[in-house]
C-alpha cells in the first residue's frame, strides 16, 4: 500500500512512494518554522519534497490547530517522509506519542535520524504501514495525502486509517484545491466521516475530518 505524501521528488525513476529508492542518496538539510519554533531536518534525494518543506505541508502546519503542552494520546502521521509533521507534533506536544508511517525506507531512516536529533525518539515510532499494530487507535491523524497515487488508491488508504480514529478523534488533511480537495471532502462525508473545510491558503484546503459514528 503506497503511503506517503506529495509529488515526485524529481529523481528520474524514483517516486516518493518507491519503497526502496534506486537513486544515490544525496543528503541535504531542510529548515523551516512552525508553531513558533525553528526546525532543521536531514533530507535526501529519493524522498518526498527533498529540497524544501512542501507548500501543502506548510499550509497544514500553519492553519490546523497544532497540539500543545496539554495534548495527550496517540497521533498518526500518514506519509511521514523525513519527518516534518511528526517533528512539529512531537516537539510541540511533549505528552503525545506519534506513530509515523511511510512506505519509503529511506524516508523512514531519515525520520528516525531527525527524531533522535530532536530528542523525541522515545515518543515516536517510525514504521512501515504494514508494521503498525492493527488494534492501535489514534486520537489525531495528520496527513498531506498522496493524491497522485490515483483516486482508488487514495480512497483505499483513507479507508484503511480513518476508521482507526478514536470516537472523539480528528484527522487533519491538506489537499490542493485544483487536485480535488472539495470533491474529497464530499466523498469523505459520504463515507460517514463528517468533514469540514477548515481553512484555505495558497491554493490548498485544510480539511477537518471527524471519526465516523459507531
Amino acid at each position: 500500500m503506497p503511503i506517503a505524501v506529495g509529488e515526485n521528488d524529481g529523481v528520474t525513476g524514483d517516486h516518493y512512494f518507491t519503497p526502496t529508492p534506486g537513486s544515490a542518496a544525496r543528503p541535504r538539510e531542510i529548515a523551516f518554522s512552525a508553531g513558533g519554533r525553528e526546525y532543521a531536518l536531514a533530507s535526501s534525494t529519493g524522498v518526498f519534497s527533498a529540497d524544501r518543506l512542501d507548500p501543502g505541508t506548510a499550509v497544514l502546519l500553519r492553519k490546523a490547530p497544532l497540539p500543545g503542552d496539554d495534548a495527550t494520546g496517540t497521533f498518526l502521521d500518514i506519509g511521514c517522509g523525513y519527518g516534518p509533521i511528526t517533528s512539529v507534533l512531537a516537539v510541540g506536544a511533549p505528552r503525545v506519542r506519534v506513530v509515523a508511517v511511510d512506505v519509503n525506507e529511506r524516508a523512514r531512516a531519515l525520520a528516525e535520524q531527525n527524531m533522535a536529533t530532536l530528542g523525541v525518539a522515545d515518543r515516536v515510532v517510525v514504521a512501515a504501514p504494514d508494521d503498525v499494530d492493527p488494534a492501535l487507535r489514534f486520537d489525531q491523524i495528520w496527513s498531506n495525502p498522496p493524491i497522485h497515487v490515483g483516486k482508488a488508491e487514495l480512497h483505499d488508504l483513507l479507508l484503511h486509517w480513518l476508521p482507526r480514529l478514536t470516537p472523539d478523534g480528528t484527522a487533519w488533511l491538506v489537499v490542493a484545491r485544483h487536485l480535488g480537495s472539495d470533491s474529497l471532502a464530499d466523498w469523505l462525508g459520504g463515507q460517514g466521516f463528517p468533514t469540514v473545510k477548515h481553512a484555505s491558503q495558497k491554493g490548498f484546503r485544510v480539511l477537518r475530518v471527524a471519526a465516523a459514528s459507531r
